[in-house]
């Protein structure tokens, strides 16, 4: 018997199956990283995208709120575009809706 002839006994056949499990696992390797990605990266983002939107549109007049630049204040007049909040007595600042960062408890229920 021949070396040559045992060598291509061993090797599959001809035409080469190879590549195409090899193209598979590629496929199944980016599938994988993908599901990765959203799971972890781009479905929280949404979710916590869409609590902020409800937050900002269930805002109604009396809420004390914090702004995204730290300042507490209650709502006395709100509309599609604006807030105002009452941050003192006889001081009333208007902000832009979404200068809302969340809401918060009222001081008087804080020590409660």
């Amino acid at each position: 018997m021949n070396l040559v002839d045992v060598a291509y006994a061993a090797s599959g056949p001809p035409g080469g199956s190879g590549g195409s499990s090899a193209l598979m696992t590629q496929l199944l390797f980016f599938g994988a990283i993908f599901a990765i990605f959203y799971f972890l990266l781009i479905r929280p983002q949404q979710k916590q995208k869409r609590d902020r939107e409800l937050m900002l549109r269930a805002l109604k007049k009396g809420d004390r709120v914090l702004t995204t630049g730290g300042l507490y204040g209650t709502i006395t007049a709100i509309d599609d575009a604006k807030v105002v909040l009452r941050v003192a007595d006889q001081v009333k600042l208007e902000f832009d809706r979404s200068a809302i960062g969340r809401v918060v408890e009222p001081q008087g229920e804080r020590n409660a």
